[in-house]
């Protein structure tokens, strides 16, 4: 005689069942969370190298602004100054701007011919510098003062010379650019006279 429980048919899961057998899967490993060096460091590092390189670049313009040109160096300062004052002659015509361009070649080779700090100086500071200074003969220095001051004149006082009157301050100028190319030879008993002098006609 057949058992009836032998023969009881189990009931299928319902879908609720599968779906929590087919939801059990293995366990993923947990995933790592980036950490904020690893983009914060290589933002950094370019700050850095971009600093250095930025730094590097005005460095090497600061040098090569210091450092005068090899065509530069070799072309001696009585000859560029030569230069500059005859191309002032171009602005005989206007008074001011004359003066200005002569003034300024005068002392930028003042400066570059004896170490004087002409360019940046007031004429008086100028003056009291070279008042102390062996390198120009006393009648050098009284009609280089001369000169300076018509100069400034013309600068700041607003005269205005006769043309004939502006090519004598050129011709001073020049005459003192020639005086002074070679280094002076001045004796202690010629020492308050220059050779042929800079002296400015009125």
């Amino acid at each position: 005689m057949t058992n009836p429980s032998s023969t009881m048919l189990v009931p299928p899961p319902d879908r609720a069942t599968r779906g929590e057998v087919e939801d059990i899967r293995e366990v993923k490993p947990p995933v790592p969370l980036p950490s904020v060096w690893t983009w914060v460091g290589p933002v950094l590092i370019g700050l850095l190298l971009a600093l250095a390189i930025w730094l590097g670049w005005r460095a090497w313009r600061r040098r090569r602004r210091a450092t005068p040109s090899a065509s530069v160096m070799m072309i001696p300062p009585h000859v560029r100054a030569r230069d500059r004052l005859r191309e002032a002659l171009g602005l005989i015509g206007q008074p001011k701007p004359f003066c200005v361009a002569i003034s300024l070649a005068l002392r930028v080779y003042l400066e570059e011919r004896f170490q004087l700090r002409a360019p940046e100086r007031t004429t008086e500071e100028f003056l009291e510098e070279l008042r102390l200074s062996p390198r120009l003969s006393l009648r050098q220095k009284e009609s280089l003062g001369e000169f300076l001051t018509r100069c400034d004149l013309v600068k700041f006082a607003r005269h205005e010379p006769a043309e004939s009157a502006l090519r004598e301050l050129f011709d001073a100028a020049m005459r003192l650019v020639e005086e002074t190319a070679m280094e002076p030879e001045v004796s202690g008993a010629d020492a308050g006279a220059a050779p042929s002098g800079m002296g400015i006609s009125r």
